[in-house]
């Protein structure tokens, strides 16, 4: 069984963690397959829009530690390296809507992989847990980065130091995802989300993309410039000057994400 599933429908590249008899926990299988499908979607132009969830009842459930019982630095660097921040920049990095679709356990490098994408759905099931004070660790896999900026700091630092579980309900209340759904809708709902994305003006949502990786690094000035320079990018698009003919022409645009 590989630890990872992947196939195209609709414009979307669904990739499924596939090892549920672990909660679909990181081995070093998982995370290169993964990355793998990740760059695939990247170099697609038929995948306009990327899908992550997980097989059975969990999304991911971190780091598998039967691989990491006692690990030498020079483990802990390469698995951090090479599992963790590699498939962090990539999602980061592709000029495509990337959304999570957590669908039960979201816990350590779980949990923060799915916040590192652009848009974080679960269903009313799931939970997100910053487990790695309760190992000694601390939050890897850009935790520390995107989570202070979605919750804030003080609510970061509590979550992370106490390991406090959070439902997906109280996630959408505190603005660390966007949205929940029933059980039964979940999977519904969240592709038919993925599949209105894939059929959007892609470039343009990659430009966006791009300067929201931005935004935290600049000063205003040096983001109302970097939005000057991209929107003239979006504005010699193929899809600008459809979305402009539909509006005129009153019917409804047809997108190829050019």
């Amino acid at each position: 069984m590989t630890a990872t599933l992947f196939n195209i429908e609709n414009g979307v590249g669904i990739i499924t963690l596939n090892r549920p008899e672990k909660y679909n926990s990181f081995n070093r299988d998982m995370a290169l397959e993964l990355q793998a499908h990740l760059d695939k979607c990247q170099n697609d132009d038929t995948v306009r829009c990327i899908y992550i969830t997980g097989a059975g009842k969990g999304f991911c459930s971190g780091q598998d530690l039967s691989e990491a019982t006692n690990p030498s630095p020079e483990d802990f660097e390469l698995m951090v390296r090479e599992y963790y921040n590699a498939t962090i920049l990539k999602i980061r990095n592709i000029e495509k809507p990337v959304i999570a679709a957590v669908n039960g356990v979201a816990a350590g490098a779980g949990a923060n992989i799915a916040l590192a994408c652009d848009i974080v759905v679960a269903n009313e099931s799931a939970f997100f847990i910053q487990a790695f004070s309760k190992i000694g660790l601390i939050p890897d896999s850009g935790g520390t980065y995107f989570l202070p900026r979605l919750v804030g700091l003080q609510r970061a630092a509590a979550l992370m130091m106490t390991a406090e579980k959070v439902m997906a309900k109280d996630a959408v209340t505190m603005g660390m995802i966007y949205k929940c759904y029933t059980d039964e809708l979940f999977e519904t709902e969240t592709k038919k989300m993925a599949f209105t994305l894939a059929q959007m003006p892609t470039l343009g949502i990659g430009l966006t993309k791009r300067l929201l990786n931005s935004t935290f690094n600049n000063t205003l000035e040096q983001q109302l410039n970097a939005e000057k320079t991209v929107q003239m990018e979006a504005g010699a698009s193929a899809d600008f000057k459809e979305g402009v003919l539909a509006f005129l022409e009153k019917r409804k645009p047809v997108f190829t994400g050019k």
